[in-house]
């Protein structure tokens, strides 16, 4: 990839993370990714709820560390009158806030949007919430299982006849803090044509039913509201996992001219002669048969035999890897998705920052994650001009 003379993206902005556990560290983690200055502010003693979540390496929680890598953080009693004026003075000078409280808390404590907007008019005020600022639900109590079963994912997936069955890791967070990263960059840019700043709004309910795409077109297109089918496809087929000797691989095939292409491969060639498989809708209809055709074809083939036949014609076709493999392959190592960092506490960590390869990002940012408080002096006496007597007096009062 040809590279150009170009600091980060987002070098410059400083952004203040008052989230906690995933969707919010990981929408300000992104942020950091791109260059920004994140200041993550922790309660002092216990801090982020994730430093406790297991595993740990020498204390230091592996889930906290990779979700929060380059922040700084700052310790701070939010609900003591000190601690909010702190905080007030910092907002000040931020360009983003990051918060994933449940709406109401920040009204409580002087520091929802209306407050701040009072204080830094140019802030970029960023909400995560189960079910958004308003609306009957706002206030409800939501988790990434929760939204996943109100949020119609959970419906479709798991096998046709099993019961319905939460997608195996937390895409309502994940695709939620993405999505609030992505609000918080267009607030930017227009920011730097208003001058203003603005609240960005995201429900998690909103963000899952948005990533249901196919679900979406069939439904709003007329069509049944659809089932549980378990690795199978709704539109196209053959389009499944299916079983070779030594395991199970996926073939996906979308278009008539793929298929021909899989009839060959196969050797079969006549099956596109066949009035059951001659177009999509009719494949979808006998993809049963389909299937016991692709399975005798590969039941003395092992995964890799299989693979490279396939390949030769280019037909879509994986294996069916567990995220270990997927990690440890040559395609991912050369991509460079990986990276360690020598931690002072829990030594080496592997931190994986965002993915997206950008030619005028020369450089990445700082990946290490905070020990709990780390910053805290560094913070307020370079930026809010804090003497070591007067933090001592903060610390001795709980507020830092």
């Amino acid at each position: 990839m040809t590279t150009h003379n170009a600091s980060r993206p987002l070098q410059g902005v400083k952004v203040l993370d008052l989230s906690r556990v995933l969707a919010g560290p990981y929408c300000a983690s992104l942020l950091n990714d791109l260059g920004a200055e994140v200041t993550k502010i922790e309660m002092p003693e216990t801090g982020d709820d994730s430093r406790a979540f297991t595993p740990h390496l020498n204390g230091e929680s592996t889930y906290f560390m990779l979700l929060n890598h380059g922040k700084k953080s700052l310790t701070l009693n939010l609900k003591s009158p000190e601690g909010r004026a702190l905080l007030e003075q910092l907002i000040e000078s931020a360009d983003v806030l990051v918060e994933n409280f449940r709406p109401g808390v920040t009204a409580r404590l002087g520091l929802d949007y209306d407050a701040v907007n009072k204080i830094n008019p140019k802030l970029i005020y960023a909400s995560i919430s189960g079910f958004g600022q308003q609306g009957p639900l706002a206030h409800k109590a939501a988790y990434d299982h929760v939204i996943q079963a109100m949020g119609g994912i959970m419906q479709v997936t798991g096998w046709a006849n099993g019961e319905p069955t939460r997608v195996g890791d937390a895409i309502g967070d994940v695709v939620s803090g993405l999505y609030c990263s992505w609000g918080i960059l267009a607030a930017l840019l227009q920011r730097g044509k208003t001058g203003l700043g603005q609240h960005v709004d995201v429900a998690m309910l909103d963000a899952m039913v948005s990533m249901q795409m196919v679900s979406l077109t069939q439904l709003l297109g007329g069509m049944p509201l659809a089932g549980r089918l378990g690795n199978s496809h709704p539109i196209s087929a053959p389009m499944d996992s299916y079983r070779a000797a030594d395991g199970y691989l996926v073939i996906a095939v979308a278009n008539d001219s793929l298929f021909r292409r899989l009839a060959d491969s196969i050797g079969k060639p006549e099956l596109t002669q066949d009035a059951r498989f001659a177009t999509d809708p009719q494949r979808l209809k006998h993809q049963y048969e389909l299937r016991v055709l692709i399975e005798a074809w590969l039941h003395d083939k092992s995964i890799v035999e299989a693979l490279a036949l396939l390949d030769q014609f280019g037909i879509p076709a994986a294996p069916v890897w567990g995220l270990d493999e997927v990690l440890k392959s040559p395609h991912v190592v050369e991509r460079g998705l990986l990276h360690q960092v020598i931690h002072p506490v829990a030594g080496e960590v592997t931190i994986l920052p965002q993915p997206v390869k950008m030619s005028g990002m020369t450089e990445l940012p700082d990946l290490m994650p905070p020990r709990l408080g780390e910053h805290t002096r560094e913070i307020l006496g370079e930026r809010l001009g804090l003497s070591t007597a007067e933090m001592d007096k903060l610390q001795q009062q709980g507020v830092i």
